[in-house]
């Protein structure tokens, strides 16, 4: 799974929170009420952890491998520590965590009174990042973002306490768009880890090959190939953003920055000509604040 997050460092909580100023998108904004942004920090600490054990971006030192009950021998297999992370939500649920970071959660868990499936899902995402490092189709990149992505646009939801079955639909064509944004940002740094996220079916449409994706410059290939699937992400965002005009208040600025962050990071990987191998093409925050209003103003 793709990270737009700098390395964790320093004490396993305050590391990994920290990185939600990194992200594409506002986590836990300043404008929401305090109970929101504590349970919406709580689910990104999560999601954030699952992500960072199947990366394999875990702090020097391995004190989540100890924190999990996970021997030093066994502290460097990742399967060995998502099986561990696992147990440890399952004790969110019946028990009491180990990881700090799931007691936190289990606060959230009992308040908004979540059930363990989204949560799941991300695990089984990094779980099957081990296994699966090419997608074939776009359908089979969609299941992916299913497991991926699309969990935490639900936990939004639920936390606060605006689900209903339109709007998880909604959320999901957002996170999907969101998490297909993401791979189009970092693909220099997946190849680097081995993993290629554009679906095969489509490089092969436009003649691109995995040797193409490892140069320093997009080639005209390489470049349309993008911007077919930043197209495809555009598409999904609209597709979602009436989700946005279904709520009111300051859940609806919250789910604008959504879209917004997806819309600007297009538009910056655009204004890049499609060429994110040099490095993920990044929006400015003048260009967020206007993709806020116009999301807001429900225009596409």
């Amino acid at each position: 799974m793709t990270a737009s997050a700098a390395p964790r460092t320093g004490d396993p909580v305050d590391g990994t929170l920290a990185k939600a100023a990194h992200e594409n998108f506002p986590v836990a904004p300043f404008f929401l009420p305090r109970a929101w942004r504590d349970d919406l920090m709580a689910v990104y600490g999560f999601a954030r952890l699952v992500d960072d054990i199947g990366d394999g971006d875990l702090a020097p030192g391995g004190a989540d491998a100890r924190l999990l009950g996970v021997p030093a021998a066994e502290a460097a297999d990742r399967m060995v520590l998502l099986d561990a992370f696992e147990a440890d939500l399952r004790r969110v649920f019946d028990g009491t965590p180990r990881h700090p970071l799931l007691r936190r959660l289990q606060s959230a868990v009992r308040r908004r009174a979540l059930g363990p499936e989204p949560f799941l899902g991300l695990i089984a995402a990094n779980r099957q990042d081990q296994l699966v490092t090419r997608y074939e189709t776009y359908d089979d990149l969609l299941a992916y973002c299913e497991l991926s992505a699309n969990p935490v646009g639900r936990l939004v939801l639920a936390v606060t306490g605006a689900s209903t079955p339109e709007r998880i639909r909604l959320s999901d064509a957002i996170c999907t768009a969101l998490q297909i944004v993401e791979h189009l940002q970092d693909v220099t740094e997946d190849l680097g880890r081995d993993r290629v996220y554009l679906p095969a079916a489509d490089m092969k449409r436009f003649h691109v090959r995995e040797a193409d994706l490892a140069a320093t410059t997009g080639g005209a290939s390489v470049r349309a190939l993008v911007a077919y699937e930043a197209q495809r992400a555009r598409d999904l965002l609209n597709e979602g953003a009436p989700l946005v005009g279904s709520v009111h208040g300051r859940l609806r600025l919250l789910l604008a920055g959504f879209v917004a962050g997806g819309r600007a990071a297009i538009r910056a990987i655009a204004a890049a000509e499609y060429d994110v191998l040099p490095g993920p093409p990044k929006p400015g925050k003048l260009q967020l604040l206007r993709e806020v209003g116009v999301t807001l103003r429900g225009e596409g």
